[in-house]
């Protein structure tokens, strides 16, 4: 049974230690950052901007009140229970946002990509120019050339 524990921590050891994991949690972390950004684009900037054109509409308040709220005899105060579709609203922007810079992320990186493969195999197509051969097989192909000719001139 120790084995079993053993190799279970050594699995997850590995498989935590990878880089493919350390690259996940980073992306997590950017990802919650980035949400958070995008958040306040929406709720500070294009909600705004969105009720003013709307006649000064807070989408946040926009609800339909299904019962109102109200106090009991023993002095609880009951909530009003309505569908808040404004919140919906802001929370659909925001993933139509997110959605869109994801998009772009993903466009802008594959297309890097596809030119960096097409030149790497531009690249690999290339006809490679002859090594130069060695000077001293140059040498000796001059010697031999020389002498050809000498014996040529004396026959």
């Amino acid at each position: 049974m120790a084995d079993k524990k053993k190799s279970i921590f050594t699995e997850f050891k590995e498989f935590i230690s990878k880089g493919n994991v350390i690259d996940m949690a980073v992306g997590v972390i950017i990802g919650g950052a980035f949400t958070k950004i995008v958040n306040s684009v929406v709720s500070d900037l294009i909600m705004p901007a969105l009720g003013l054109l709307t006649g000064n509409i807070d989408f946040a308040a926009l609800k339909v009140v299904l019962a109102e709220a109200d106090e009991n005899a023993a002095g609880e105060i009951k909530e009003e229970l309505a569908i808040r579709y404004g919140v919906f609203l802001d929370a659909l922007i925001n993933f139509l946002l997110i959605a869109v810079c994801v998009f772009a992320m993903v466009k802008v990186i594959t297309t890097i990509r596809t030119k960096a493969e097409k030149l790497k195999k531009k690249e690999e197509e290339a006809p490679k120019p002859e090594p130069a051969p060695d000077p001293q097989i140059v040498l000796l192909t001059e010697i031999r050339d020389l002498l050809k000719k000498n014996e040529e001139k004396t026959e």
